[in-house]
């Protein structure tokens, strides 16, 4: 089965649908995304704009779920951004805190504690973020 993510104006994802095999196969029997895109605007309209993804994430870095972005110039369906203060790498299509997240200790671990993060935290004093909770 194929994916498709149906774009809204802003490249953001409206509905993912699952299209048969068969219905996005070209001339000489290959999967093709322009048959696909033609296949989901018979039936949707033509002004409907559609990417196609993967389910496993091997198609545009990642399975999109509704409100994601499609980013053309990295080719990829990128998530909400978490905090107002984390940044997008390019290279690993992912957002990133600006303070790196301290490693969790054996102690915590044992006692189901983690690192979350805390935007106020960080909006107060830019050198934190990072705060202590438990049951993770």
């Amino acid at each position: 089965m194929a994916h498709f993510a149906e774009l809204d104006e802003n490249n953001i994802v409206t509905r993912v649908l699952v299209v048969n095999n068969e219905d996005i196969l070209d001339g000489e029997g290959q999967e093709s995304e322009s048959v696909g895109v033609s296949f989901l605007q018979n039936l949707f309209g033509s002004e409907t704009t559609w990417k196609q993804c993967s389910y496993h994430g091997n198609i545009r870095c990642r399975y999109p779920s509704i409100g994601f972005e499609y980013n053309s110039t990295l080719d990829a369906f990128i998530n909400l951004q978490p905090f107002p203060s984390w940044t997008l790498n390019t290279t690993t299509k992912t957002w990133q805190p600006p303070i790196v997240e301290p490693d969790r200790t054996d102690d915590m671990i044992s006692n189901n504690q983690g690192w979350i993060w805390n935007e106020n935290a960080y909006q107060a004093d830019n050198t934190t973020g990072w705060i202590l909770s438990a049951n993770i």
